[in-house]
């Protein structure tokens, strides 16, 4: 048997140590045998440190698009308009009660403007751009605007958020700032940036502690009013902290950390995660103008080729997209596996034929598989909870209890569902204490929902596997339960590329069946039909159906029980709705949203008689 060179990680990581107490109540508690070590009072601090350490080191970089030079701030240009920011934010009296809310996508403005509120104790708010240019009733966008009673709201341009600041006009009395300087109904940001810097603002950032709110971040919400979730100073500094204990090379090549990404702000793995990585390191975030969607990821692999990251991130469906631009693309195949130093994949477990895709693509062009790593943990948890910072030995191990967080296994069912406790942890949800109260153990463990798997019971250091939501999973009538979050994955594998993501059913019944999302330019491509061809059209493809048929038996085979593959699927015309609650705009499905908003798919899918669904071959 030829075993495949693996990727070398020597000096990369941390070696992982944990430790497992085994309580008499039949709980598992992890944690690291490392202990956090003192952070950062605030984030603040990162930048003050670097703005006098490199001052004329690039900080942040942008560009309109793929043939313009990048615009680039250094950390002094930073701070600069950080701190003249600040003045304006303070003249104007916002305060936690009278954040500062951001509707607009990431760029330059938007880190600054955000940076400046945090650094004299005012809270941020980057709320999904979904919100206000994808939804059509504004419901979620005026809940969260309700809530938040705003100060200040910050949008590129008021010309694409025409609509949706309407609809939120009667509900606040906040000053709009625009980043387009000819926005005559707004106050340009540019104005706001250049404000003289007054004593006060250094008052304020002293007085800054790491109980200090820094932001809040909103869940996506499946259901009624997403919730905003507080973020401390010190949940942001701590996850850091840990990071550069597991992440040891961050210590060691200061200022030579490169990011590419796409990630929103408004989630907290593209914010708290990466952003402040790129922040807390002095490094440089290169924000990327495209993401894994048709017609724009061809401008992420553009600001590829221009920028070569330390470190290449993205979601499963952005590495399934990847690997099909590197197949074709030999210079930029043999760049970016000499260059990016491992890959990282967070938010949805990625499909094993992937993982298999890049290791084959990068021993053939390197001799060497590119390290994939991974880390797990949500908008409460800031979101870095465990750390895979270990070369796994395939796709889907989410790592080890970061230092100063321990995780409390708790036996549900089959299952292992975990809970979450440390310096990371949000304190609760704003001006929602009964929520709050619902969040926690008596231990005050946060109730994260989700559910893992040792990979040795014996030797935790090996890592948890994700082993799906304990709310998603369901019983078939024969009394088997279905782990949802497993199975997707393995649909998802069986049916690409046609698949773009799948929703799992059969809830109630004797077999399971899918509801898929396809991805329409793959079935397009398939069937070898026009650009043009109506979405039905390529649906009802025979070409189409019988691929999906094949994928399904394909999935039977690897899984011949019955919670192991699905005897059916129905291929979805209409995309997920964010109004809907049934995808955040990182692409991430919510089971539950799906199966409720599309009641009337179920039936069609279970109907017998019914010939929209595609029967299981063989």
């Amino acid at each position: 048997m030829t075993v495949a060179p693996r990727g070398d990680v020597a000096g990369l990581f941390a070696s992982p140590r944990t430790v497992a107490e085994h309580r008499p109540d039949g709980s598992i508690v992890l944690r690291s045998l490392d202990p956090l070590r003192d952070g950062a009072r605030c984030v603040g601090d990162w930048l003050e440190h670097f703005a006098r350490q490199t001052p004329d080191a690039i900080f942040l970089a942008e560009r309109g698009n793929v043939d313009a030079p990048w615009t680039n701030v250094t950390y002094a240009q930073a701070l600069r308009q950080v701190r003249a920011a600040a003045s304006w934010i303070l003249a104007q009296g916002l305060s936690a009660e009278r954040p500062l809310a951001i509707l607009s996508d990431n760029s330059i403005d938007h880190a600054l403007l955000a940076l400046a509120a945090q650094h004299v104790g005012v809270p941020s708010a980057a709320i999904s751009p979904a919100y206000s240019l994808m939804s059509r009733d504004f419901e979620k966008l005026k809940s969260m605007i309700t809530l938040l009673e705003p100060g200040a709201i910050y949008v590129s341009g008021t010309k694409p958020f025409a609509a949706a600041l309407a609809a939120i006009a009667p509900l606040h009395n906040a000053q709009i700032i625009s980043g387009n300087a000819d926005d005559a109904d707004a106050l340009a940001f540019r104005t706001v940036a250049a404000t003289p810097e007054t004593r006060d603002v250094a008052t304020a950032f002293a007085a800054v502690t790491p109980d200090t709110i820094a932001k809040f971040l909103f869940t996506s919400g499946s259901t009624g009013t997403p919730k905003a979730v507080i973020n401390t100073q010190r949940m942001l500094t701590s996850s850091q902290q840990a990071k550069a204990q597991t992440w040891t090379f961050l210590e060691q090549t200061r200022g030579d950390l490169v990011i590419l990404d796409w990630l929103p702000w408004s989630h907290t793995f593209g914010a708290n995660h990466n952003f402040n990585l790129v922040l807390r390191n002095g490094g440089s975030l290169y924000i990327d103008g495209g993401k894994p969607a048709p017609g724009l990821f061809a401008t992420s692999l553009a600001n590829l080729k221009s920028v070569m990251p330390t470190v290449y991130f993205n979601v499963p469906r952005g590495f399934d997209m990847l690997i099909a631009a590197l197949r074709g693309d030999e210079e930029l195949r043999r760049r970016f596996f000499s260059e990016v130093k491992f890959g990282f994949y967070a938010g949805a477990a990625l499909p094993q034929n992937l993982w298999d895709a890049i290791e084959e693509l990068s021993i053939k062009t390197v001799g060497r598989a590119l390290p994939m790593v991974s880390a797990w943990g949500s908008t409460e948890t800031s979101p870095l909870a465990t750390d895979c910072h270990f070369l796994a030995e395939r796709s889907g191990n989410i790592g080890v209890p970061i230092p100063g967080t321990e995780l409390k296994l708790v036996t549900s069912g089959d299952k292992l569902e975990v809970r979450v406790r440390g310096p990371n942890v949000t304190p609760g949800y704003w001006k929602a204490p009964e929520l709050t109260r619902q969040a926690f153990d008596d231990e005050g463990f946060y109730l994260i929902g989700d559910a893992v798997k040792l990979a040795d019971r014996a030797r935790p250091e090996r890592g948890l596997f994700f082993d799906g939501r304990v709310a998603e999973d369901f019983k078939l009538n024969s009394g088997t339960w279905v782990n949802v979050g497993t199975l997707r994955v393995a649909g998802i594998a069986a049916l690409s590329p046609l698949a773009q993501d799948i929703v799992v059913a059969g809830h109630g019944g004797d077999e399971v069946r899918f509801l898929v999302f396809p991805n329409i330019a793959a079935c397009r491509a398939h069937a070898s039909l026009p650009d043009t061809a109506e979405v039905n059209e390529v649906l009802a493809h025979d070409m189409v159906r019988s691929a999906i048929a094949q994928g399904l038996g394909k999935l039977k085979q690897q899984g011949p029980n019955s919670s192991g593959h699905a005897t059916r699927a129905l291929l979805l015309a209409e995309p997920p709705s964010v109004d809907g609650g049934e995808i955040t705009d990182k692409g991430y499905i919510n089971q539950r949203a799906v199966l409720t908003r599309r009641a009337d798919a179920v039936t069609r899918l279970n109907d017998d008689a019914s010939g929209a669904w595609i029967g299981c071959a063989g």
